[in-house]
């Protein structure tokens, strides 16, 4: 990030020139999205130092507006030279954004992948927990059985057996 002063340095011309110039369309439009004001100074990213310095140098436009040998020259030039740039620009963010959406989309399906293992293990976890209890229920239906077995006949039962369960 440039300052309006560094880049009137570079470009050898005033402050004031590069306000003035960046005020009018289309630079003005095509370097929305480029600047911020940090401090209290306007600051240029480096893409919008390019479009700015291609402005000045398309130069002054003729006053003479007329195709030769098929070409234009004057100020469609300098539009020409802006709006090729912001293409550039916008290309170049387009990438930018492409990549992060094919990142997003890898950790999506790495996402979704663990997902559907956990299910699997829950599911497991369920079917393994239940095998547990019906074995419980049905060692304890055992247990009861046999604690509610009456002695054989031949058998007594002491007062304290009686008493205590044993």
């Amino acid at each position: 990030m440039k300052t309006i002063r560094e880049i009137a340095d570079e470009i050898g011309v005033s402050k004031q020139a590069v306000f003035k110039k960046i005020k009018r369309e289309p630079l003005s439009t095509s370097l929305r999205g480029l600047t911020s004001t940090v401090d209290g100074r306007l600051t240029v990213s480096v893409d919008g130092e390019k479009l700015i310095k291609q402005a000045f140098s398309a130069g002054t436009p003729s006053t003479n507006h007329q195709p030769v040998d098929g070409q234009v020259d004057g100020p469609v030039d300098g539009l020409i030279a802006v709006l090729q740039a912001t293409i550039d620009t916008l290309q170049g963010q387009l990438e930018v954004k492409d990549r992060q959406i094919e990142q997003q989309a890898q950790t999506i399906t790495r996402l979704s992948d663990a997902l559907v293992a956990a299910q699997q293990t829950a599911a497991a976890a369920q079917a393994l927990h239940a095998g547990t209890i019906q074995q419980q229920l049905l060692s304890g239906e055992a247990g009861a059985d046999q604690q509610h077995q009456e002695p054989e006949p031949g058998q007594r039962r002491s007062w304290f057996s009686r008493f205590f369960g044993n």
